[in-house]
């Protein structure tokens, strides 16, 4: 299994953009059952332009993440480039029958989150000073979260298929499911969890670069019913970075696992949905 994630993570601080990248990487591998074991580096750097402090500030935070997953920094490569972009390749182990795949959600199964929405938007907001120290502070916790510990008490249940939110929010990243498994995903809106302030953003205006192409990817085979607000639909396209896991588990399961999670510290894990046999659309938000 390997993890191929190479982005610009939305932060100025070297540590953490290394740290953000790292922990997006890592949760690929997460989401399918497996422990990371080799990561190697894979970064474009402007030499010229950013000092070589700027340089080993992004691999340290990515090692700091790395050391945390219990994977090793087994080497990498890198590159000239206009602007700092920085990722890994990790290679996972994981047995072949216990694989968390995106597509074997089963009409019935429930449907849990593990993190909350809105990092796009708040960074995006951010850069016109509009967020709270206290709401961007709760963001970065988010996404330098690595998904291991989710995944660790996840293991011990039956997960039928899992993905990571990220680029494709949740909406794309449930399409993929649904489509993959022919169903329909219906989903309670209110039930979301989401970062504070996000929403606040919409209703300001703010959006961000991939909200439209997400939409369009999504919209054709998405059913609203209720005339919610425009937040509450863009909250649902907005892309993550090291968003949560979104797993569908039988009904049966779902408490169970929701307490385990609560109890290990996930406190953002809820219900969000239930799958259903397909009906006219593969997404559904009431």
């Amino acid at each position: 299994m390997i993890s191929a994630d190479y982005i610009t993570p939305p932060v100025d601080d070297p540590f953490l953009f290394g740290q953000v990248a790292a922990t997006n990487a890592l949760n690929d591998i997460y989401a399918m059952g497996a422990r990371p074991i080799t990561c190697y580096n894979l970064i474009g750097f402007p030499s010229e332009d950013l000092p070589p402090e700027s340089f080993s500030g992004i691999l340290l935070g990515a090692l700091d993440k790395i050391t945390e997953a219990g994977a090793v920094l087994a080497g990498g490569h890198s590159t000239e480039d206009d602007e700092p972009k920085f990722g890994l390749s990790v290679n996972g182990l994981v047995h072949p029958d216990k694989i968390w795949r995106n597509s074997t959600a089963r009409a019935g199964d429930r449907l849990i989150l593990t993190k909350p929405l809105g990092s796009g938007v708040l960074f995006n907001a951010n850069r016109k000073r509009w967020v709270s120290q206290a709401a961007m502070a709760a963001c970065l916790e988010q996404i330098t979260t690595l998904a291991k510990a989710a995944a660790e008490v996840m293991a011990a249940h039956p997960i039928h298929a899992c993905t990571d939110v990220t680029g494709f929010g949740l909406a794309g990243h449930a399409f993929e499911m649904a489509h993959g498994a022919g169903l329909t995903f219906e989903f309670t809106l209110e039930s979301l969890p989401v970062m504070d302030e996000a929403l606040e953003m919409y209703r300001r205006g703010v959006t961000t670069g991939v909200n439209e192409a997400n939409h369009e990817y999504v919209d054709f085979t998405t059913r609203y019913e209720s005339e919610w607000p425009a937040a509450r639909r863009e909250i649902v396209v907005d892309p993550q970075t090291a968003g949560g896991l979104l797993m569908a588990v039988p009904a049966e399961a779902a408490q169970p696992l929701l307490d385990d999670l609560h109890a290990k510290g996930i406190s953002h894990a809820v219900l969000v949905g239930e799958v259903k046999p397909m009906a006219d659309v593969h997404l559904v938000f009431r």
